[in-house]
C-alpha cells in the first residue's frame, strides 16, 4: 500500500466508529444540498447552523506561488483590526460544518478564514462520496507546500485589515494535525487549538516528521483537545506528545475526554458528543483569549 492510499489515525478514527440509528439523519441528497459531503458518513438532522447576521461572509481568493487558493471567510460585519483565525479543515474539503465553525469564531470577533488547501487536484472533496477516493487527494499534500498555503493565507488576512499580531488557528481531525505542524513552523502564531489531531505519522516522505517528532520545534502554545474512545488516536500517544513537549519546556495543555470518541465536536456525525462538544468549544476560546489571539 502506498503512503497516498495508506489510512491515517485520522481515518481509522473516523471510520471505525460504533454503529448508530438512522433516525434522526438527513437523506443523503438533503445532506449534499445542506452543503455536507457524503464521504463524512451521515448527517445528524440537528447540525449547529451559526447565523451571518451582523457578519460580513463570502468566499476568498487568496494569492499563492502558483496561482489561487479558495477559501471561505467570516468577520464582523464594518469591525476595524480583527484578530486572525486560521481553520484548518477536515480531509472532507471545505463544507458547510467548517464554514458554520468560522461563522462561530467571527461571532466572537475574529476575522475567521478556511482555506481550501487542496485545491491544486482539481477535485472537489465535499463532491467525493467515497473516503478512499479522498485518501490520494489529501495524504499527496507536502508539509512544506502546507506551511506555504497557511502563510499565504495569513498575508491575505493581514491585507484584509485582519490584525496579524493576534494570530491563532483551530483545526479538526486532519486539520488537528495541521493546527501541531504550523506551529512548529509560524513565529508569528500565537496559539493554536487541535481537535483530535494525529500526533504520530504513517510513513510519508511528503511529510518528514509527525507533530511528536516536531516537539522540540514549537512556537506557539497549543491546547490539545482528545478522546479516549478514539480508534486511531490512542490516549497512550497523546500522553507521548504531552511528555515530548514537556521534556521540551513547551507550553501546552491537554484534555482527554471520557468515551468520546474521534469527531466528537463534529456536530453533523453520529460521533458528535454534545457534552464534550462544548465542553472543549469552551476551553478552545478559553485558549485564544488566555494567548491575546481573542478578547
Amino acid at each position: 500500500m502506498t503512503a497516498q492510499a495508506q489510512p491515517t489515525s485520522d481515518v481509522i478514527g473516523l471510520t471505525k466508529v460504533a454503529p448508530f440509528s438512522r433516525r434522526g439523519f438527513m437523506t443523503a441528497s438533503a445532506a449534499v444540498t445542506a452543503g455536507y459531503t457524503l464521504a463524512a458518513g451521515p448527517v445528524r438532522a440537528e447540525v449547529i447552523t451559526t447565523p451571518a447576521d451582523g457578519l460580513t461572509t463570502g468566499d476568498a481568493k487568496i494569492k499563492v506561488a502558483d496561482g489561487e487558493m479558495p477559501g471561505y471567510f467570516a468577520r464582523p460585519a464594518n469591525a476595524a483590526n480583527p484578530p486572525v483565525v486560521l481553520v484548518a479543515m477536515e480531509i472532507f474539503g471545505l463544507h458547510e460544518y467548517i464554514k458554520d465553525v468560522t461563522r462561530r469564531l467571527a461571532k466572537l470577533g475574529a476575522l475567521a478564514v478556511a482555506p481550501d488547501y487542496y485545491f491544486r487536484k482539481g477535485t472537489d472533496l465535499t463532491k467525493i462520496a467515497d473516503i478512499k477516493e479522498l485518501l490520494p487527494v489529501v495524504n499527496a499534500k507536502p508539509d512544506a507546500e502546507l506551511f506555504s498555503d497557511l502563510d499565504a493565507t495569513v498575508a491575505w488576512a493581514k491585507a484584509q485589515g485582519g490584525d496579524t499580531t493576534k494570530l491563532g488557528i483551530i483545526g479538526f481531525c486532519r486539520g488537528g494535525r495541521t493546527v501541531w505542524e504550523y506551529a512548529s513552523h509560524s513565529t508569528a502564531l500565537k496559539a493554536g487549538v487541535a481537535f483530535y489531531g494525529p500526533v504520530v505519522d504513517p510513513q510519508n516522505p511528503l511529510w518528514p516528521k509527525s507533530p511528536t517528532q516536531l516537539a522540540p520545534e514549537m512556537k506557539a502554545p497549543v491546547l490539545g483537545l482528545y478522546g479516549s474512545a478514539d480508534t486511531g488516536i490512542p490516549v497512550a500517544q497523546v500522553e507521548a506528545m504531552k511528555a515530548a513537549l514537556a521534556e521540551n519546556k513547551k507550553t501546552a495543555e491537554f484534555k482527554i475526554y471520557p468515551d468520546a470518541p474521534h469527531g466528537f465536536h463534529a456536530d453533523y456525525r453520529p460521533s458528535y458528543r454534545k457534552e464534550a462538544a462544548e465542553d472543549g468549544w469552551k476551553m478552545a476560546i478559553d485558549w485564544l483569549k488566555k494567548n491575546k489571539v481573542l478578547s
